[in-house]
Parts: C-alpha cells; structure tokens; sequence
C-alpha cells in the first residue's frame, strides 16, 4: 500500500514515516508539508532519522493524491478537512488523527466518507480503544451515584483541550450511560461552584514536560473508586495503529470508520 504523510515533518510525522517504512505491506510514497516550509524538497528518509528514501516532502496534495493509496493525517482541523475534501475525490484511504475538530468539521468528513474510506478516531492506539470500551461497560453498570471525571495530561505543545482522547472516553461514559455529553459535560470549575450536579461528566486537563499523554477515568462513589487509566510511553503507538487503520481500509467500502470498527470492538 503506497501511503503519503501529512505533516511529514512534524514530530508525528518523522514517526508515522519511520513506523511506515518498517511496516510489512505498506511502503512511504510522499509526504506533505505546508507551502514555504524549510523542509519542502528535503528528504523524507533523512527527516525521520532512518536514511535516505529518495523520496521528497512536497507541498501540492493534488498531484500527490492522485499515485498514493492512501494518506495518513495528524495535522490541523482546517488541513484534515481540505484533504478529506480531496481523499473524497481521489476515492482512497484517509486515516484522521487529528483532534479538535467541530461538530461542522465532522459532518465534511462524514460527507467525504461517501466516496473515501475515512478512519477518524481521537486515539489510535489499541490499548486506549480498548479503555474506551470498557469505559462504556462500566458506565452502563454503575448509575448516577457514581460520578464520572476524565483527567488528561500532555506535553506543553498541545493546543486543543480536553484532548481528543479524553472526549473520545467521556463519550464512551456518556454512550453506556444513555446521556448527551454536551448536555452533561462539565469543562472547567473555578470559583463558587456549587455542589456536582448529579450525572455530570467532569474533565481535567493537564499540560506540562514531555509527556506523550496520560489518561484516566474515575467513577467516584460513595467510599470507593474505581479508577480506568492509560499511559502513551511512545507516539510509536498511535503511529502503528494509524498504519494498521490505513491497510484495514484498502479493502472497505466508502464510509467513516472508527478505530473500534478496525479493532473489532464496535459491538461492545
């Protein structure tokens, strides 16, 4: 499968390149960066550490699209939905990492997904879809005397919050609790609060250091709690599950897909 990177010279991008070229199946095909760039025309091999590839970082999505199977995306909101807009049209694989999107960003990737073969998910790693899913069966087991916060922590480079794996696992909670998120979602508390709302879902964010991300979920009741975590050591994680999603998807029909669909855990 001849992928292309988006970002191919961001931290994400050196590793998805690196975890590409060693992956059995697949082969790097291209790379993007924004126009004026320093790292347009450099090569891709020696941006990730791993030799020379012979194969450049180029800046034009529409000639790139057209010879690559698929692109795998860790980039901006506005970036992912111009190159769904593009997949859609080229009719290949898109793999979505990228996290803070809205509500009208995502119906354009659902829109594209009639033609593409779209993966989005706000983690991609196997361990943290594995997390959500038992999120949701513990939420669907535990009532409203329980209550619900997700804390995050990341590096001090993040710049969307909660992160994306922390709305994917309050969704989770929200999902097997039969509730809407954005009705019970609680994002900030400072000053005079009040007392917790029965059936809010709280989230806690965290920034500082190096960390690659730090995740967990409380269910607090009375004289106890039951506390779901994952800890990300390596960016290896999301980079192999977004290889893993790209290669599911060659033989998928056109749609949007999550990483649950991939790892088969969409039923739990």
């Amino acid at each position: 499968m001849k992928l292309a990177i988006m970002g191919a010279a961001g931290r994400m991008g050196r590793t998805l390149v690196r975890i590409v070229h060693e992956t059995d199946g697949c082969e790097v095909a291209g790379g993007l960066e924004q126009p004026g760039s320093e790292a347009i025309g450099t090569d891709m091999g020696a941006l990730a550490g791993i030799g020379e590839l012979g194969i450049a970082v180029g800046d034009d999505p529409l000639e790139l699209f057209t010879r690559v199977d698929g692109i795998i995306d860790f980039t901006s909101p506005a970036a992912s939905v111009h190159f769904a807009t593009l997949t859609a049209q080229a009719r290949i694989v898109h793999v979505i990492g990228t996290t803070g999107c809205s509500a009208e960003d995502e119906a354009k990737f659902a829109a594209a997904g009639r033609h593409a073969r779209i993966v989005k998910a706000g983690n991609m790693s196997l361990g943290v879809n594995l997390l959500a899913a038992v999120v949701k069966k513990v939420a669907a087991s535990l009532d409203e005397d329980f209550d619900i916060e997700v804390v995050e922590m990341h590096h001090r480079h993040k710049v969307d919050a909660p992160s994306g794996t922390a709305l994917m696992l309050g969704q989770a909670a929200a999902d097997g609790r039969g509730v809407d998120l954005d009705a019970k979602s609680v994002r900030s508390r400072d000053g005079q609060t009040d007392a917790r709302k029965r059936g809010d879902i709280g989230f806690a964010t965290l920034r500082g250091g190096s960390v690659v991300g730090e995740h967990s979920v409380l269910f607090a009741g009375e004289g106890e709690i039951v506390t779901l975590g994952h800890a990300s050591g390596s960016r290896d994680i999301f980079a192999r599950g977004a290889v893993k999603a790209a290669l599911w998807g060659m033989d998928k029909k056109p749609g949007l897909y999550s990483m649950m669909d991939v790892l088969g855990l969409s039923d739990l």
